[in-house]
This record gives C-alpha cells, structure tokens and sequence, in this order.
C-alpha cells in the first residue's frame, strides 16, 4: 500500500487510514498509534564499541609488520626509533577511525533533519506538536516555509509549491496538486505526494501522514545509507596485498637464512641475529608516514583548488578514478536559469549571454538585432518584466535572482535588451493579480498604463493554457492577427527538444479597472510570443570535461531531472556526440532502469551517458553496477537522495554551496565552489599525489631490497655480515626521512592529464619499475659488498668496512634519488631546483653520513669508524654508477616501449 497512496481517491485513503478531513485523529487514537509505531524519527543502526572500532584499524598486515619492527626495535634498544614507529601506527590508526565514523555521522545528521514542529488536525482543533510524534491518520497543515515533516497525500492545496531537490534532484520547485494519478508513475513525478524532509517554497496545503519514520522515503534512503558498504580505497587495497606478500617473502627469507646458517654451522645467536638484521633491513618502516605526509600535502594543495578533503585516502582514489558520475544541476550547469531564445510575430531571436548578469545582446541570424524594430518584441520583453514577482540585483561580488529562478531569467532577459526595470513598473503599476496555480498553470496581472490611460492584462504559463485562451497574435507592428496554433506549437517543441523551458506570454487590453478573476483571462487574449530558457552549462566545465576524457576519465550525469532537459545539456557539455542519433542507448531513464536485469544492467551503466529521472536507489545501482565492471567511481551530489551513493563510491564529492549536511558526512570529499572544474582539478591533484606515492615505493623498496641482499649473500657465503641490525635501521631511518620524503614536495610531471589513470586491477607496482627496483637493488648489493671485501683486503678494520658499506647505501639513495623524481623524465627535463627539498635531503643526509662516520658517540653507537678520502671516491663512483644506469635505463625504455 505504501507505494501506492499517490494512485488512490482521497475519500478512500481516510477510510483506510481510519482518518478525518475536518476532525483528523482523536488524542486517544493518536497516542495509541504512536504506542504501537513509535516515534517519527530514524532508527540508527547499532555498531561495535568505539573501543573495538579503534582496535579494528590494527588488523592489517603492514601494521603487523610495523608492530614487529618496534619489538626488534626494544629488543636491540633503539627505543626512540620503536616510539617513532609506533606514533606512525597510531596515527594511521586513527585516521581510519575517523574515517569509519563518517557513516555513523551522516546517519545522525539524516537523523536530526526530521526533527521540526507541525501543525496538525487533533480532535477538530488545530494544535502543534513535535513532528516526532506524528503517527499515520494525523492531518498536516502546511504553509510557505514549512519542512514537510512526514510523507504525506495530499488532500487540498492552494498554490503549494515544494523544493523536492533534496531528495529527488528535481532543480526548481514541484507544483502540487491533488489529481490522482497512474500507479506506475515515478517518484520525482508524484505531483500529490509530499516527501518528509522538503520544503514547501510557496502556498499552503493539507495532508493526511501515509509514513513515518523507517517507513518514508527519507527511511528508506536511511536504510540505503545504513547498508552501502565503505570501499577501501584502491590503493589501500593494493598496499594491503602488498604488504601481506612482503610479509610472506620476509618469512620465507628469514627461514632459508637460519636454515643455510645451521648448515653452514653457525651458532643460534648469531642466526638469529642474521635474521633480525634480514627482517630489519626488508621493512619499511617509513612508508606509512611518508604515505600519510604526501597525503597530507596533496590535501593542502586541493585546499587551495576549491576543494576540501574530509578523509587523507581519498586523495589517492582520486589519483585511479576511470568515471565521474556528476550531478547536473549546479556542478555542470550554473544553476542559472537564462533565455536563449525568443520567438514573436513569426520571428526567432537567439540571447548571447548567460548567468544572471544582464550582459548579453539580441541575436537574429548571428547579427544584433534593434529590438525597436518589432513591436511585439518589446511587449514580449515587457511582459516577462511586469508579469512577474522576482527582483534583479547587483551587489559587489555579483547578479543575484530574490525570488523564482524562471522569473529572475525573464528580468535578465528584459535588461539585455534595455529595458529599464524599474521605469516600466513605475509607468504601468500592478493594480491586481492571480498568482500561479498548478491547475491552471498560469498567472496574471493587471496594469495600469499610465502613457495610454488604459488597463492591460499580462498573462505567461505554459503553452498549452495560453494558447486556448487566445484569439489572435500580435504581428510585428503590434497588431493583433488571426491566431495559428499550429506554428506555435511548432516552434514550443523546436525549442523543448533543446531542452529549453517554455513560457508564453499573451495580454488584454480593457477600458476599465477590474477585480482580476480567472473568468476575465478565460478567451479573447492577444498571443505575444514564446520565451525559450535553460540552466547554461558551465563552460569550464565544459574544458573539464574534455580533459577527463583526454586523461581517459570517463563523465556519466546522473540527474533528478527530466530526459529532454538532460539530453540537451549533455550535448552541449560533450558528454554526448552529434553522430549519436540513437539516444536510447546513451540516455537511460529511471523508468527504463527498473526493467534491467542485472547482466543488462552491467551493459546499460557501462555504455550510457546520461542517467535521467533516476530515484536515490537507482543512483546507488548505479555506481554497484560500475564497480562492479571493475571501475573506480567518483560520485557527486549535493541532496539528500545522494547519500548513499555518495558513501558508496570510491569518493563521494559533496557540494558545499547547495549540499546537504547529510551529503556532506557521507562524502569524502566537498567543493567549495559546486563546480565540476573542481573535480577536474581534484583528480588532476590526485594523480600527482599517487605518482609521488609510487615514486617512493620504488625509492624505498630498492633500498630495503639492497639491504637484504646483502645480508643474505652473505648468510649464503658464509661471510661475515656486511651491515649490522642496527646499523640496517639506521639506512632505513636516514633514507627515508631526509631523501623518500623529498618525494612528498615533487611538482606534478608534465603530461599528467595526458595519460590513462592507472588500472584499477593492475599492481601497485608495475613490471618496469620492480625491473628498477631489482636493478638498483643490485648495483646497491655490488657496491656494498664489493667494497667491503675490498675494505677488508687492503688491510681497513672491520668497522671501517662496514661503515664503508653502510655509506655506499646513503650515496647510492642520493644519487638513485634525482632518478625517482620521475618515472619517466630526467632532472633535466624537470628542472633541477624545481624541488628544492631534494637538494635540502641530500644534504642532510651526507651531513647524517658524516655524523655517522666521524663523531665518535656515533661510532660507539653504530660501531663505525672514521674512513679515508679514497673511500669516498669510490663510494661517490658507485652512486654515479647508479645515476647514469638507471638514467639511461628511462632512455631505452622511453625510446623502445608504449610508455
């Protein structure tokens, strides 16, 4: 029954709900349903302690990994390194908690939107309660400013008008009316349903409470929201599978080394040892600050983009995304209403210009038109202008519409072509007027014209009501001619398929001043013309858009509104070509939507374009259909309705001019200016923070891969070990604070937009860059040990060759580092001082080297020793070594494969 209201006669929904119209429900019969259903309220799904949420965030196989490293750590007593290790644990944890209460915060917030105060029929008298308390049967007054506080069928209304687009992404106002309706008619189409948590804009009604609670479609949404499931993030779910096969190769390492160490006759101290410094050197230890510092960074710099990011991971998703589902309204459009085209007297007039700001010229044939030559044409104009209860005004910053959107485009309109406002209502001032009633969708005014001492009538609507109540049309002189409705209404659908909004406009001249009524305005009207108007899209989203798709981002719009109007701004946006004639693939209704199967499903979300009249269910379908095509989704919206899309997606982009709060909580992510550009902008942020991500990766896993081989050829030799436990940690430490986080501050690479965004199923590491990893890995083994042995065969201590060996490690990094600024590109071709903290690391880090080498607390310490100047040189010899293999290793790559 409860889809179902909108298709019933009121007569027989009182019975059924055992309601009164005049009474409404009796004290008694109200308390006793409010026993029986409870509250109006939404119930909050019950989840694990806060306690058990936090420690939830430990149970990831890096972590573990960490969580080993500080208790090697204690037990070779580097206990500051242990407290470093263990912060960065702590902080990541808390960062996922945070991000784990994002669903509890948007339910709470969707929550707190039914709370209200109504005015409800009790007994035959009119009394007001908290909406809470609200039960099935009550009859609801409603009046201009009032939030809906249940669903409702409406029983009688007198011009009410409802902003639905909270919830169902309609862009302008619903007229509501009473009439019955089909069964099988969509949400956003329920012209005598009222939804809880809208707005009634304009008038008054009565309705009877059909839900409350769980049971409306805000319940429903909550529900919708309560089950989406939160995605990890494509790269935490690649550093995850990451990390549990580092886990397994460490073990299995650390195993062949005690193994070959007891066959080589080695003591079990000493093994154990081995395998200490084995695990010590293999684990990076660094990666999760450096991951959250770059994060950090990324999050900084979107900031002044216009975007605000409300979880760190999302920065990185951004960096994947292959789709955009964007909203309509406001994001690709302007949320401007505009006239673009005029037609009077059998003559067409395009308007340049868009946006409130009356800047703009008459058009005719792509030349200026003087708009004095055509009468009609300035009764048109001045009939939008006088036929209206909008206001036009500038304020520093920009136009601005007081009052309807469709009205305030009509004042825009009129200033384009110099009429002055507000010298033509002081010359013709409204005497009286019908304001706009759905069910007869129109309105009128009357004037007196103070030039020609006679009364006008002004009326606008919809084409259909006009044109019946005219006689005759005015030509260009301002003559009234024989009426051809044919001709207009092929011009009203010329301008519809654009999808451009309609208005007409017609007018009566009388001798006498009159009490308007409808019965005066019913026959004999003069027809003036025809005014065309539309949301403009924006245009740098329009660039945006052509970028996404030259970064291989594919642009979907999923909008509340009608087909037609969504098929015209996708044409004009570019999200859909001119030699697409047949549209039924590439535009998709709700209605349509309904009658997929999941396989056809998959099919229509991967090929369509455009997503119209869709309900908050289907938007969610939706985004499950493409992920499920294995796509990584950014979503956007901005009501109610989209929430649980929203929380969904991979990153859901929330609008922070027009959003929700409820949209805000669930999203990852909120543009500060509602601009689609933004987004662009976004992923463009995202895609360098993940290349810096990456770059790091590389950088750090050649040095620990270096560091274990060289201790394992070791182990393997039967040699004495080259680098010690704590001496691996101190590498680790050195390279990755002063040279890995360098990579944190790189500027974006030239061509970022350019390329495709990195596939969803491919590895975080690809086969070229583990090929420099190996690589580099080697030449680090090579250098290390060589000049160990060789160290040790001229005669140097063995703390001497260790520390040897341990600084072919710091200059090695250094020089491998000015290769990792770029996959791709020398320092050459990216600038030598275009980050300067690579220059500032490096430093710090032959500062660290030289500490480490000649301060004898730190040869205590470390047990290394002073070296001579020779020993240097062939330590700097390896890291050129480095420098000139890889550097020519991106020449032949570049020269000889795709990439």
């Amino acid at each position: 029954m409860k889809n179902s209201w909108h298709a019933l006669h009121q007569k027989k929904i009182l019975e059924t709900l055992s309601s009164d119209l005049n009474k409404g429900l009796q004290e008694d019969e109200a308390i006793k349903r409010y026993k029986q259903y409870g509250p109006n309220l939404l119930s909050v799904k019950k989840t694990k302690s806060a306690l058990l949420r936090f420690l939830s965030q430990f149970n990831q196989a890096l972590v573990y990994i960490l969580l080993a490293a500080i208790v090697i750590k204690i037990y070779l007593g580097a206990y500051v390194d242990a407290s470093v290790i263990f912060g960065v644990v702590l902080l990541n944890a808390i960062i996922g908690f945070i991000q784990e209460n994002k669903a509890l915060n948007a339910l709470a917030a969707l929550s707190e939107s039914l709370v209200t105060v109504s005015t409800v029929l009790r007994g035959g008298k009119k009394q007001q309660i908290d909406a809470k308390k609200l039960v099935v049967g009550d009859i609801v007054l409603l009046q201009s400013g009032d939030k809906v506080p249940a669903d409702m069928r409406l029983l009688s209304s007198r011009e009410l008008q409802i902003d639905e687009s909270a919830l169902t992404g309609e862009s302008t106002p619903v007229s509501k009316t009473n009439t019955i309706l089909p069964e099988d008619v969509s949400l956003a189409d329920r012209t005598n349903m009222l939804y809880s948590s809208t707005f009634v804009t304009y008038g008054t009604g009565t309705g009877v409470v059909v839900a409350t609670g769980d049971e409306t479609e805000i319940g429903h949404i909550s529900k919708l929201l309560n089950d989406a499931t939160v995605l990890d993030t494509p790269l935490t779910r690649k550093i995850s599978k990451f990390s549990h096969l580092l886990l397994l190769v460490i073990l299995f390492l650390a195993t062949v080394t005690f193994a070959v160490g007891l066959w080589h006759g080695k003591s079990w101290e000493e093994l154990f040892m081995a395998s200490i410094a084995l695990s010590v050197a293999m684990i990076p230890e660094g990666l999760p600050a450096v991951m959250t510092i770059i994060l950090a960074i990324g999050v900084a710099r979107m900031a002044k983009r216009n975007t605000i990011i409300r979880h760190l991971p999302a920065v990185e998703t951004l960096g994947s995304t292959t789709i955009i589902c964007s909203d309509k309204t406001g994001t690709l459009t302007r949320n401007e209403m505009t006239v673009q085209e005029l037609y009077c007297a059998n003559e067409k007039f395009e308007i340049s210009g868009v946006g409130y700001s009356p800047d703009g010229e008459i058009l005719q044939e792509n030349k200026n038109y003087d708009s004095g030559k055509n009468r009609t044409l300035l009764e048109l104009f001045k009939a939008g202008v006088l036929c209206n209860d909008s206001r036009l005004k500038k304020s520093e910053k920009a136009w601005s519409i007081e009052g309807d959107p469709t009205e305030g485009a009509l004042l825009v309109c009129a200033k384009k072509a110099a009429i002055d406002t507000d010298a033509l209502r002081a010359d013709m001032p409204r005497i009286d007027a019908i304001p706009f009633e759905s069910q007869y969708q129109y309105m009128a005014t009357l004037h007196f014209d103070k030039k020609t001492n006679k009364y006008i009538i002004y009326v606008k609507g919809s084409a259909e009501s006009i044109t019946q109540r005219c006689s005759t049309v005015l030509d260009i002189n301002g003559e009234p001619v024989p009426l051809d409705e044919n001709d207009i209404f092929m011009q009203v659908e010329s301008m519809a398929k654009k999808g451009l909004r309609v208005l007409a406009f017609a007018r009566l001249v009388i001798e006498h001043k009159i009490t308007l009524e409808h019965e005066h305005i019913s026959h004999n009207l003069e027809f003036i013309g025809l005014q065309g108007m539309i949301d403009p899209p924006r245009e740098e989203a329009i660039i945006s858009i052509e970028a996404c798709k030259t970064a291989g981002i594919d642009v979907k719009m999923i909008t509340g509104d009608h087909a037609i109007t969504a098929t015209a701004i996708a044409r004009k946006m570019g999200l859909i070509h001119s030699a697409q004639k047949d549209e039924s693939s590439v535009v998709i209704t709700g209605n349509a939507l309904n009658n997929l199967q999941e396989k056809e499903m998959l099919e229509a979300s991967k090929n369509a374009s455009v997503f119209a009249r869709v309900t908050p269910e289907q938007k969610l379908r939706i985004v499950e259909a493409l992920q499920r095509n294995n796509e990584i989704i950014a979503m956007t919206g901005d009501g109610v309705n989209d929430a649980p899309a929203l929380r969904r997606a991979d990153i859901g982009i929330a609008m922070g001019i027009t959003g929700t709060e409820v949209a805000k909580e669930a999203a990852d992510m909120v543009l500060t200016d509602d601009n689609f550009a933004s987004i662009e902008a976004a992923v463009e942020e995202g895609r360098a923070v993940l290349e810096n991500i990456i770059k790091f990766i590389g950088f750090i896993l050649a040095t620990n891969l270096g560091e274990g081989l060289v201790i394992m050829v070791a182990i393997l030799a039967n040699v004495t070990l080259p680098i010690l436990p704590v001496q691996a940690l101190w590498i680790n430490m050195t390279a990755a604070v002063f040279l890995g986080l360098a990579l944190a501050f790189e500027p974006q690479e030239p061509g970022l937009m350019q390329k495709p965004p990195h596939p969803p199923s491919a590895p975080i590491l690809r086969k070229e860059m583990l090929i420099r990893i190996f690589l580099v890995g080697t030449m680090l083994l090579g250098g290390s040990f060589g000049l160990f042995e060789l160290a040790l065969m001229h005669g140097n201590s063995l703390e001497e060759a260790r520390t040897i060996a341990v600084n072919v490690f710091a200059v090695g990094e250094s020089f491998y580092l000015l290769n990792s600024r770029s996959l791709r590109f020398s320092i050459f071709k990216l600038g030598l001082f275009s980050n300067l903290w690579i220059w500032i690391g490096i430093f710090c880090m032959i500062g660290a080297s030289v500490a480490l080498t000649y301060l004898p607390i730190m040869n205590k310490m470390f047990h290394t020793a002073p070296i001579s100047l020779h020993d240097w040189l062939n330590i700097f010899a390896v890291g050129v070594l480095i420098y000139v293999t890889v550097a020519i290793e991106k020449i032949v790559r570049q020269r000889y494969s795709s990439i």
